[in-house]
């Protein structure tokens, strides 16, 4: 795909805003998609702002969606007491 080559990679990386300089060295990086995962490279192109720009949502948002009951606290939920 788009990002397998190294040319690619520095045209993408540009695209989203990283300079020269650091696309061209990210783009000859020898780490795999894991390590690249955890860092700066991945950190500072796409993050969380950008994606939701894109339309994606936050994978708290959604867990918050489906269990709600954690947004409220302990406190608030009814007991049961044992007779």
């Amino acid at each position: 795909t788009d990002w397998k080559k190294p040319e690619r990679k520095r045209k993408n990386l540009m695209r989203l805003g990283i300079d020269k300089d650091h696309a061209y060295a990210w783009s000859r990086t020898r780490k795999g998609g894991w390590r690249i995962a955890q860092s700066p490279i991945l950190t500072t192109t796409i993050t969380l702002l950008r994606l939701k720009k894109k339309g994606y949502q936050s994978m708290l948002e959604i867990y918050m969606e489906l269990n709600p009951s954690l947004c409220e606290p302990p406190y608030t939920r009814p007991v049961r007491t044992v007779v």
